[in-house]
């Protein structure tokens, strides 16, 4: 008599998924100490959002690169064919939340640098303002796009030739079906260099500041505010590629 097959289970995610996510890194975690409840608090709650949102738009950024990217975007329609491309240029618009989490998270963990540089001192004692902590909230910020920033297992990526550097992807994929020389893309690429500039900037400045002193906390502040507009430009950036 013939026994019945043993039932497999079968798994229900695509093994892609798990293969896009263990391509990224984990985020330097921000080590802990002791500030006012209510920043802890906050600073708790934006790190959940992070690799949550890390988790989702990293692997969608890298799987939508070849299913909506075109080599060349001018021929590849050039038979007055305009309906696909009308249709990849709105699940793009569609899909635009999950292409920015990453920016909006960033903005996220310099605005908590930001208070944490420029907090009353009524709030912290000073031997409580953690210079590594910091260095560690503007490194994650930063999302692999410092040289100088990254670790070993992502600067040996870099070294192959896969694009580390979650901005410049962010670019790609937005800009993907556009010319080469269209000037919503040549725009993008070009607010995305001085996004890169305003970050080695300021985790250079953060190396060299001694920020147990007053001024000199308030001239990385700034910094900070100044990279977060860079930021900002950058978001608009991404949107006017995507015409939203």
């Amino acid at each position: 008599m013939t026994l019945p097959a043993e039932p497999r289970v079968i798994s229900s995610f695509p093994s892609s998924t798990f293969t896009a996510l263990s391509l990224f890194p984990q985020k330097p975690t921000v080590s802990k100490h002791k500030i006012s409840s209510k920043l802890q608090n906050n600073l708790q709650n934006i790190r959940i959002q992070i690799s949550r949102r890390d988790a989702v738009s990293l692997s969608f950024i890298s799987l939508a690169p070849p299913l909506l990217s075109q080599p060349e975007p001018a021929n590849a329609f050039s038979f007055g064919i305009s309906g696909p491309k009308d249709w990849l240029k709105e699940q793009k618009k569609k899909s635009s939340n999950f292409l920015l989490a990453p920016v909006d998270a960033s903005r996220q963990i310099l605005n908590s640098a930001y208070l944490l540089l420029v907090a009353q001192e009524s709030d912290y004692s000073e031997k409580d303002l953690d210079l590594e902590e910091i260095q560690g909230m503007l490194r994650s910020a930063a999302r692999d796009c410092v040289p100088q920033e990254r670790n070993s297992f992502v600067t040996f990526q870099a070294n192959t030739g896969v694009e580390v550097c979650t901005f410049r992807l962010i670019v790609k994929n937005a800009a993907s079906l556009l010319d080469n020389k269209d000037p919503a893309k040549l725009e993008a690429e070009a607010i995305l260099n001085d996004l890169v500039r305003s970050f080695t900037s300021l985790n250079s400045l953060v190396g060299d500041t001694d920020i147990q002193i007053s001024s000199k906390r308030q001239k990385l502040a700034d910094a900070v505010t100044d990279t977060i507009s860079s930021l900002n430009k950058f978001e608009q950036g991404i949107k006017d590629c995507l015409e939203i």
